[in-house]
């Protein structure tokens, strides 16, 4: 196939793009430059795409300024738009669409997967539901439209854990505040599948949440993470000195929701790493360049 990317230069999509490219398909990367120019030059860059997938965002783990939260919400939402607005000016646009969302859509009470309407109020929370509600519109054009509702990716080259494995090694790890905060998280490789799994299936449409199948919480996680480590994890980490550094950017750090995927696995996928001990171990060997522990993931019906 010939699949466009936004966002192909990110941890995410920088995975995404070498599996497809690995498995032979044409990857055409969309910068902010066709983002942000005429409509015609960006619809001209999708022509005879079978498929589209938007990763593009800016980084939330920083502070969160007036303007910095604007471009937070641009880089989502109005990127989105325009990538619709762009299909909708196609003779024949990709007929499938791949966009992003996140967990963020739901209150850190409770426990949720696709069947529970998205009921999170805060920056986040309406950040996703309108970021959802743009790609949505390309269903209006007969493009197969999904999104995936992504979760605390861990890989061990880019993410969350990119910047907790220095940290750790040196015996200064511990859990944000008192680490009851939940911790729903999702391999790289599994959420890689899932992008596959997309492409191949053409009876997948609609929302799905691309999270591991044990949610945990920031506690349980930093204990694991620390006994792959062979280091103490005795330092927490105040949430005033994240707020002091992030200001309204520490939520998305010292709040968490539980958040499982049921759809994903009644559509067939089976997850290579759905324990988190597991996982930790595969990656913190990774990173030492030692070999990864193997897995088998299935994708047939």
């Amino acid at each position: 196939m010939k699949i466009v990317m936004t966002g192909s230069t990110g941890f995410v999509g920088g995975h995404v793009r070498r599996r497809l490219e690995k498995e032979g398909h044409e990857v055409v990367g969309i910068g902010r430059q066709e983002l942000n120019g005429d409509m015609q030059n960006l619809a001209s860059s999708m022509a005879g795409a079978n498929a589209l997938i938007n990763l593009a965002g800016a980084p939330i783990n920083r502070r969160w300024t007036a303007a910095y939260k604007r471009e937070i919400y641009s880089s989502r939402i109005e990127t989105t738009r325009r990538l619709v607005d762009a299909m909708a000016t196609m003779n024949r646009p990709p007929s499938l669409f791949v966009s992003t969302s996140a967990i963020g859509a739901f209150s850190p009470d409770g426990r949720y997967t696709e069947s529970d309407a998205a009921n999170a109020s805060d920056f986040l929370g309406r950040l996703s539901q309108d970021w959802e509600q743009e790609a949505l519109r390309a269903e209006s054009l007969g493009v197969r439209t999904l999104i995936f509702r992504l979760a605390l990716v861990l890989g061990h080259d880019g993410g969350l854990m990119k910047q907790l494995l220095p940290v750790f090694r040196l015996g200064l790890g511990g859990p944000v505040g008192d680490g009851r905060q939940h911790f729903s998280w999702v391999h790289i490789d599994d959420l890689v599948s899932a992008y596959l799994h997309a492409l191949d299936n053409q009876k997948l449409s609609g929302i799905y949440h691309t999270c591991a199948p044990n949610p945990t919480n920031n506690l349980d996680f930093t204990k694991v993470l620390g006994n792959a480590l062979g280091r103490p994890t005795l330092f927490r980490v105040p949430e005033i000195v994240l707020k002091l550094a992030f200001g309204e950017g520490a939520e998305a750090m010292t709040s968490g929701q539980c958040v499982v995927s049921e759809r994903l696995p009644q559509s067939g996928f089976r997850f290579k790493f759905p324990e988190l001990s597991t996982t930790v171990e595969e990656i913190v060997s990774h990173s030492r360049g030692g070999c990864p522990i193997t897995g088998r993931v299935t994708t047939e019906p």
